[in-house]
Order: C-alpha cells, then structure tokens, then sequence
C-alpha cells in the first residue's frame, strides 16, 4: 500500500503538473496538426507571423503588420550592434586566402596502384 504522503499534494504541484500536460498535449496537437483548444493559440500565432511576412514582402499594408514592421525597423539589430554603432567604425581584418587543396597522393587506398591484374 501507499504511504499517506503521497496523497499530500499542495495547490501549487498540483496546478505545476496539470501545466505540464496541458503543454505536452498543445506539442503534441501541433506536432500532428490536429487542433484542440490549447493549441488554437499557438496556431493563431503562427498564422498572424505568416501575414506579417506576406506583408512584409509584398507591400500589403494593415493596421498590425504596419505597427510590427515599424517596429522592427525601429528596433537596435540583435547583438552587439549597439556597442558596435557607439564605439565607431568598426576594423576590417583582412583573411590571408588560403592556398588551393593539393593532391595528395593516397598510395593505392583502394588498390588501384596495382597493375596486376
């Protein structure tokens, strides 16, 4: 039989644990395409995404794509960009280019320096 601690469950496991299978049902749902009530948003938003992308391609312009792509452009780029656009221009180092592969002589790998055949 069980210990009785088992059964001593607060609020908080109990809503952690239903949290998890809700989003292992959402995954699971999108994995498949089969669509319930906890992937409809996540589906929603995948769609809003492709709209702001035909959008931004094509030129089409409406109310919520225009905020988002005004965003965008306005926004500093990922990264050190900022550090980068304080600190000057940036040195161009220039790579040495590298010599051209030489043939390397395998000495009959596959036995094909052999003329006896």
């Amino acid at each position: 039989m069980f210990d009785p601690a088992v059964l001593d469950l607060s609020t908080e496991s109990i809503l952690t644990k239903f949290q998890a299978a809700v989003k292992l049902q959402s995954s699971l749902s999108l994995g498949i395409g089969y669509s319930t009530a906890a992937s409809a948003p996540h589906t929603l938003l995948n769609g809003f995404k492709n709209l702001i992308a035909v959008a931004a391609e094509s030129g089409f312009e409406f109310e919520q794509a225009t905020a988002f792509l005004n965003a965008a452009k306005n926004a500093p780029a990922a990264g050190g960009a900022v550090a980068a656009s304080t600190a000057g221009p940036a040195k161009v180092e220039e790579k040495p280019k590298e010599d051209e592969p030489e043939d390397v002589d395998m000495g009959g790998l596959f036995g094909d320096d052999e003329d006896d055949y």
